[in-house]
């Protein structure tokens, strides 16, 4: 009785702190100063009111990125488990099961410029300067495809960025344009019998298994891995590779390479995570990593006897999903034809 009894003095006292007029006549709280309202008035909208003065760069953007936000949303804001993806989605809209993100749905850049900046990061709201706001605004652009690797985002240029979903929205006018047959909603014993699981929720994996539902088994290893790696060049060509590594473009590379060890892992005792493990995988064949279910895409493209060459793996990290149609790898490649090539170099420091 006693926590009930506390829940409602603690409701009265919000309800009546929170009526200036209350507040007043009972002798408790006060209104609120305009410049302690101000203080959580962050508000930002489409037209750029409320906008702070400030700027930040796609090249500062990826270092705060990759620091504050990558633990949830990925290095190249692909997203994390169930965290949300920032980037991709192209062209989905129309599909049963859209991906909707900042490139591919949001229709104002204010919402991401007020959203990081009031909410963000996770657990440390409100920490971030206006200009780190900025930056990290500018490379989710970037991620999206929407600015160049050059671009810097200000209070100025801010309205000239053309979002690819801004005319995807109407006016809600339900409220007159419907109101003439609404009915008086349901709120109470609306259902009728015994409540059923008619169908399932495929994106989120919320609907309960029935006892012994069979799991998808996984894939068993490509048939030709031992012959393919029989066929594999000689000990004296890899030998010259790798006498002819880069120790700088190798170190390089060891840096880029923290974009990708959410899900890939490389070096002593590596294992299959999300992604396979990658020691060996330049010049190796495609898909033959024992115990790693690959897509069916990558399947096909190792099964027509595909190697990871140069110019293969520089295509795939450019754009995967280009590159090799549905492959299970989400994140929207590498940029940079210096980091590509970096990373190449130091995979092939872990493939000899």
């Amino acid at each position: 009785m006693s926590k009930y009894r506390n829940f409602l003095i603690g409701s009265a006292l919000a309800a009546l702190t929170a009526s200036p007029a209350l507040a007043e006549k009972y002798g408790i709280g006060r209104p609120a100063l305009p410049e302690e309202v101000a203080a959580w008035d962050h508000d930002i909208s489409p037209d750029g009111t409320g906008l702070p003065v400030g700027s930040g760069s796609v090249e500062d953007g990826e270092a705060i990125f990759s620091e504050n936000c990558a633990i949830c949303h990925g290095e190249f804001a692909e997203g994390v488990d169930n965290w949300p993806k920032l980037a991709g989605g192209d062209g989905t809209l129309a599909d049963k099961d859209p991906l909707k993100t900042v490139g591919s749905y949001w229709p104002y850049l204010s919402t991401v410029y007020d959203y990081v900046r009031r909410s963000m990061p996770f657990g440390a709201a409100q920490t971030m300067s206006d200009d780190d706001v900025y930056a990290i605004t500018a490379y989710i652009l970037y991620s999206n495809y929407i600015v160049e690797d050059d671009f810097v985002l200000s209070n100025e240029n801010f309205l000239d960025v053309e979002m690819p979903n801004a005319g995807g929205f109407i006016v809600d006018d339900r409220e007159t344009a419907e109101a003439s047959f609404w009915t008086e909603p349901c709120m109470k014993d609306c259902k009728e019998g015994e409540v059923k699981i008619t169908m399932r929720a495929t994106v989120l994996n919320v609907t309960p298994e029935e006892e012994g539902a069979a799991e998808e088994a996984p894939a068993e290893p490509a048939a030709p891995v031992e012959e393919a790696k029989a066929e594999e060049p000689a000990a004296e060509p890899v030998v010259e590779e790798a006498a002819a590594l880069d120790p700088e473009l190798v170190k390089d590379g060891e840096k880029v390479f923290k974009k990708c060890k959410a899900c890939h892992q490389v070096g002593e005792g590596a294992q299959n995570k999300t992604g396979p493990m990658l020691n060996g995988v330049v010049g190796g064949p495609v898909a033959v990593i024992e115990d790693f279910k690959y897509s069916k895409g990558m399947k096909e493209f190792g099964d027509s006897g595909e190697t990871w060459t140069d110019e293969n793996l520089a295509a795939f990290l450019s754009k995967p999903k280009d590159f090799i149609a549905k492959t299970k790898m989400s994140f929207v490649g590498l940029k940079k034809e210096k980091d590509i090539a970096a990373v190449t170099e130091y995979l092939k420091s872990v493939s000899q």
